[in-house]
């Protein structure tokens, strides 16, 4: 497994949501082996900081350290093809990372053999987002970057994502989420991004045609 990158920078990072800045003057440091959680209230814009970071969305201001092929991020789409199997899903990621030797962990990890034939779009709401977790396994990069990862999971499912998380940082590897459920995860450092939300611009900024 590649696990090259020895740590995450942020610096000073502003990120916006429609055009506005929501977040401003973010910075951390993430190194191997270590996990941070975002919280936050909804809509402070923590999807946004993730977003940012794992470049899916261009930064206002500030600085990202690691490379966007050091990363693999899990969304609220599951990203998973409904017209394949729960075992063609997998292979499918895994030969975009040259990793079809991590299929069978990736499974186990996320209790999926008994699902291996089933096509992925006759799956519960669940067993989608247990798939969807579980080409994080298959991609071998260092840094999860995760939006709420445990919708739709109940307690057994979010037990395993727990440890999956635990063996990727054993690994050397990296996670950064945004979740509100207590993953047990003692490794886990929390950043409350309300400290960071940007000041609603003043009257005098906007454009008078819009008044």
């Amino acid at each position: 497994m590649n696990m090259q990158p020895t740590q995450l920078c942020v610096e000073n990072l502003a990120v916006a949501r429609g055009g506005l800045a929501v977040l401003e003057g973010v910075g951390f440091t993430l190194d191997r082996g270590e996990a941070l959680i975002l919280r936050g209230p909804n809509g402070c814009g923590k999807t946004t900081l993730l977003r940012t970071i794992a470049g899916l969305q261009p930064a206002l201001g500030g600085r990202i350290s690691m490379e966007r092929e050091d990363m693999a991020y899990a969304g609220h789409s599951d990203g998973i093809k409904a017209a394949l199997s729960v075992t063609e899903n997998l292979r499918f990621w895994a030969d975009i990372f040259a990793a079809r030797d991590r299929v069978g962990a990736a499974m186990a990890d996320f209790d999926l053999e008994g699902l291996a034939e089933r096509l992925a779009g006759t799956l519960s709401a669940g067993q989608k987002r247990r798939l969807g977790l579980a080409r994080l396994r298959v991609t071998g990069r260092a840094l999860w970057i995760l939006d709420e990862p445990t919708v739709s999971l109940d307690a057994a499912s979010v037990a395993l994502f727990a440890n999956a998380v635990r063996a990727h940082l054993a690994g050397g590897g990296m996670a950064l989420m945004a979740t509100h459920i207590d993953l047990g995860l003692a490794e886990a450092r929390v950043l409350d991004v309300a400290p960071f939300r940007a000041k609603a611009p003043a009257m005098d900024d906007f454009d008078e045609a819009f008044l």
